[in-house]
Parts: C-alpha cells; sequence; structure tokens
C-alpha cells in the first residue's frame, strides 16, 4: 500500500509529547516545534526534500529514549523526573529503538548526537564539524525550546541573549547565525505558538509517502511498541506479548494475510494512548481512585486519536482504541455496544485481559492460566465479553 509517512509520524508524535510534557515539565508540542525550526534551518543550509523530511522525524523523535531512561534509573516514579536529560541514556536508548523507521536519506547518530556541544563538552566529546550537521540543528532547536519557551510571550528576547551568551561553545556560530536570519520576521515566532505550530509545520514539511508491505509497516509500528512498553516497568512485555498472543489466534481462525498482519499491527499498538498517562497511575502499588481511574479510562482516547488521521488504518484504529469496549456497552472510552464491536475486536479485548491478567501489576502478581480463565468466564456471563472468543484463546494458551 501507499504509506503515508508524515500522517504516521505525526500520528505517533502526539503520545511522544505527552512523555515529554510529563518528564520534562514543558508546553505541548515541544517535538512540533524542533521539527519546525530544524527543518526551517535545514531549508536555509540547501538541504533537499529527503534530508528535510529526515530532519524533522529525527526530531519529532529526539526524546524517544526518556520514558525508557526513566525506567532504568531504578527509581521511584516520583524521582525519576530529575535524571532525564543530564545524562547520554536516553540519546543511545533512542537512537538503537529508531532503527528501523523508513528514514529517506544516509544519515544517522543524529539522536545519539544531539546533546553534543560545539566546543566539545557534551556526552560523547564530539567537538564542531566533528558532530553531524543535523544533530547540531536538533541539538540547538531542542535546547532552545526548552530553556527559552518558544511558545510563549517574550521568548525572541529570551532566545537572542541565550544564544548569543552559547555562540561558539554550546552551539555553533554558522547554525547561530542561520537562526538569526529565519528569526528576523514576526511570522516565525507567531508560527511557534500552539495554535498555529501544527500548521506551520505541515505547510513545510515535505509530504512523503513509501509502497510499503503490511509486514514492513509492522515493523516500523514496533520502534513505538518498545517507547510505549518502556513507560512502565510493569508492562515491558504488555505489546509485544499481546502481538505474540494476536498472531497465534489469527492463524487459529486461519485469516488472510493482510487481515492476520493488520491485527498484529493494532496489538502493536493498541496501548500508545498509555504513554499520555503518568506514571504516578501507571506505577500505583494500591488501589485507584475514581479521579485516577477515570484518568486511566483515557488512553483509549488518545490511542484512537494517535491513529486515526492515518490514511489506511481505519479497521487498524477501531481495533486497537475498541479494546477497553464491551458487548454491555459499559466500556470506554465510547461505551461502544456488540452492534459496534466487529469479531476481532472481540477478540483484541479478550486477548488484552488475558495478557494483562498473567503479567505482574505494582499491585498483584501474575495470575496462573487457570485462574484467568475463572475471571474471563464470569465476564462473559455478564454479557461483558464473547463467550466464543474466550473459550477460543482458553483452549489456545491452555
Amino acid at each position: 500500500m501507499q504509506f503515508h509517512l508524515n500522517r504516521f509520524l505525526f500520528g505517533l508524535s502526539l503520545a511522544l509529547d505527552c512523555v515529554e510534557s510529563e518528564l520534562l515539565g514543558i508546553t505541548t508540542h515541544h517535538g512540533f516545534r524542533v521539527a519546525y525550526l530544524s527543518m526551517r534551518l535545514a531549508h536555509l543550509l540547501g538541504m533537499s526534500e529527503q534530508e528535510r523530511f529526515d530532519i524533522a522525524a529525527f526530531a519529532v523523535l529526539h526524546d524517544n529514549g526518556l520514558a525508557e531512561e526513566s525506567l532504568s534509573s531504578g527509581l521511584p516514579a516520583a524521582d525519576r523526573l530529575a535524571g532525564v536529560e543530564i545524562s547520554p541514556v536516553h540519546c543511545t536508548i533512542g537512537e538503537t529503538n529508531i532503527a528501523a523507521f523508513p528514514f529517506q536519506t544516509h544519515h544517522r547518530e543524529i539522536i545519539r548526537h544531539h546533546h553534543e556541544c560545539w566546543d566539545g563538552s557534551g556526552f560523547f566529546g564530539l567537538r564542531g564539524d566533528e558532530i553531524p550537521m543535523m544533530a547540531q540543528i536538533v541539538g540547538f532547536a531542542d535546547y532552545l525550546d526548552l530553556k527559552c519557551q518558544l511558545a510563549e510571550p517574550g521568548s525572541r528576547e529570551r532566545a537572542g541573549e541565550f544564544i548569543a551568551a552559547r555562540s561558539g561553545s554550546v552551539f555553533s556560530p554558522t547554525v547561530v547565525a542561520l537562526f538569526r536570519q529565519l528569526s528576523a520576521n514576526t511570522g516565525f515566532w507567531l508560527d511557534l505558538r500552539d495554535p498555529f505550530i501544527t500548521t506551520a509545520l505541515e505547510r513545510i514539511l515535505p509530504v512523503i509517502t513509501q509502497e510499503m508491505t503490511w509486514e514492513r509497516i509492522l515493523e516500523i509500528s514496533r520502534v513505538f511498541s518498545r517507547i510505549i512498553d518502556s513507560k512502565s516497568r510493569f508492562t515491558l512485555r504488555h505489546s509485544s506479548g499481546l502481538e505474540e498472543k494476536t498472531a497465534f489466534m489469527a492463524n487459529h481462525f486461519a485469516l488472510d494475510a493482510d487481515t492476520r498482519i493488520r491485527l498484529r499491527i493494532a496489538a502493536s499498538l493498541h496501548d500508545v494512548g498509555k504513554l499520555a498517562m503518568p506514571n504516578a497511575i501507571l506505577d500505583k502499588p494500591g488501589k485507584l481512585t475514581d479521579e485516577e481511574r477515570l484518568k486511566m479510562s483515557e488512553h483509549t482516547y488518545y490511542t484512537r486519536a494517535c491513529l486515526e488521521k492515518i490514511p489506511g488504518f481505519e479497521q487498524i484504529t477501531e481495533w486497537a482504541s475498541n479494546h477497553h469496549e464491551k458487548l454491555t456497552g459499559t466500556g470506554y472510552p465510547m461505551g461502544l455496544g456488540a452492534d459496534r464491536l466487529d469479531p476481532w475486536c472481540r477478540l483484541l479485548t479478550v486477548l488484552d485481559i488475558y495478557q494483562a491478567l498473567t503479567e505482574e501489576r505494582p499491585y498483584r502478581q501474575p495470575l496462573p492460566h487457570a485462574r484467568v480463565m475463572e475471571l474471563l468466564a464470569c465476564m462473559t456471563a455478564d454479557g461483558e465479553l464473547d463467550g466464543g472468543m474466550v473459550d477460543a484463546v482458553g483452549r489456545a494458551f491452555a
């Protein structure tokens, strides 16, 4: 199929934006602002359309390793924030995570080196032109937005003072000069504000579509499922485990090849909305309050918001975002009933519950197969789950 890389990248960036907001304490659309500024600078340097697409992708994905770095610190969720962005761990993790992303050019090591400094004082000690130009640009845009809050009033003055003090040390004098040229007009600063940044970015981003098999799209989806599962130590295998079980059941039902792969993509991305959920809720060892439970129920809405604008993902979006709906209409977030839930929505719901119950959670140990099937039988008796799907899953994983 013709896969629309822009829409895929922009859709999933919504979830990454939530991680950055939580861990870095910054306003929304940080990744979009970094992408916009990076592309404008790349254009002044005469980079090709393919290079400008890639630098936008690197910019959107530059902090994809934050959640995993935060998790690997071993600190309680409430204490993790202080450690992110001050070590090279997220740079290395981020570079590894994106290995399967379909960049259009040969440029690599951009995320690994986006915290290098012109004078060699960065994480890996690269100096001057040893730092890849794309990494120089993305790092400049990232640091400038973090420190100067480019979407907020007064940022023009703050940014001017900030770069003047760091030209030739933290930042390349060439990049600083280009930024001064770029930022001389009022429209540039208005583009960076939240009401306008998405439209401004879409206006200048080269549209890249690519003929791609569903198998290749599944590989790209796993780039994001790894990031999703890294949000909490209790979900480190959730998306990949659900994908494996979905593949097994798709073969069990002898589904055609395209449906099998699309179901696996849905399973891989079904919890992308959890990136928008606070770790204080995901890792809470006790019972959630009513307010916390309501917040948690939002994650499937975010999944839909991330996926629904991707051409060709219409059915995948339904399967992925309906995995907490119930046949009785008492599920969330849409309260859909049996008439709106096709067989494979019903299958993914059962498999998601099965996968979750067989995993450790902060408030309980993993449950054995027999106990899980007892709980699924109770939900079936209440009319919430499809009994045929429950029986099939029970036999398959007995």
